[in-house]
């Protein structure tokens, strides 16, 4: 494996999923599940950033690597061969740290890095096609970042006036200079990309949230039922549901308006459960009413 672009076609690229992180935010919901398992229109967030890989062809242990730290042993399991395991010992890396523990399996290849936590849709592409752009006419050197016009594009932490949208592109040139040990790519490689001038930012043109609170947790959620409601075949349902996600096994016989009802979780008979998401049979988690959100809804 080489660095760069090779002598007849683009540069060779792998991919790595950033799986490994605590979800503080969504607590309590991630007390029991990683964040990178909570399910998204009844799927979990992992599985939606792996299909996409699949979908521009990135796929299996040697193409894909997903790292793993808090319940990391829940996210080995659910990810089993479908790609290399990077297990982080201790606290999380960072995003850059994570990059940098696998180096020796990137081995000098480009790397496409997502976030797992990030929920992408674009309604005119399938996923993978829908971030092909940030792949397409790659020279294996820039920097690239998958990004959405921002409401305030002078606002701290945008890139060239666009908030980022979960993935980026990273040469092989600067992955092997990446310490290993705590860091983010913010710092450690986008900035000072940035500052040279070698950094560009990809325009994403669907919806985009990054489901870090509870608030955006259930936005994405609401978007992925479409308005109405997505009840999972197994789901037990005698109450009233308006725009709900109704996952595995779960029992509701309450009323539930936008709401999640996680996998095998129960709304009783004499229950309300609005704007909020329930897990087991009395953890219930508010959320703010949704808003528009970025993209196209």
């Amino acid at each position: 494996m080489t660095a760069g672009r090779d002598a007849d076609g683009p540069a060779e690229v792998c991919a790595v999923v950033l799986a490994a992180g605590e979800g503080t935010r969504l607590r309590p919901l991630t007390e029991r599940l990683p964040k990178a398992l909570c399910p998204v229109g009844n799927v979990p967030l992992l599985d939606r950033a792996l299909d996409r890989l699949a979908g521009l062809g990135l796929a299996g242990p040697a193409r894909v690597a997903v790292n793993a730290c808090y319940l990391g042993e829940q996210v080995v399991a659910h990810v089993g061969g479908r790609a290399h395991h990077s297990v982080e010992p201790g606290d999380p890396l960072g995003t850059a740290g994570g990059v940098a523990n696998l180096r020796d399996w990137i081995a000098g290849r480009g790397v496409l890095v997502g976030n797992a936590d990030a929920y992408l849709a674009d309604p005119a592409r399938p996923p993978g096609p829908d971030i092909a752009a940030l792949l397409d006419g790659w020279d294996g050197d820039s920097v690239r970042l998958l990004g959405q016009p921002a409401a305030d594009p002078a606002a701290p932490g945008t890139f060239d006036g666009h908030v980022f949208t979960g993935f980026s592109l990273l040469p092989w040139r600067l992955v092997r200079q990446l310490p290993v040990g705590f860091g983010d790519l913010v710092r450690a490689v986008w900035r000072p990309a940035e500052a040279a001038g070698a950094l560009a930012v990809v325009p994403y043109p669907g919806t985009f949230y990054d489901t870090g609170t509870p608030a955006d947790y259930l936005t994405a959620n609401l978007h992925a039922a479409g308005g109405g409601n997505l009840v999972d075949p197994t789901a037990t349902v005698t109450g009233h549901c308006r725009s709900a996600v109704i996952g595995a096994g779960a029992v509701v016989h309450g009323d539930v308006e936008r709401a999640v009802v996680w996998p095998g979780a129960t709304v009783g008979p004499r229950e309300r459960l609005r704007d909020a998401v329930r897990a087991g049979t009395a953890l219930t988690v508010p959320g703010t009413p949704p808003s528009a959100g970025r993209g196209n809804i």
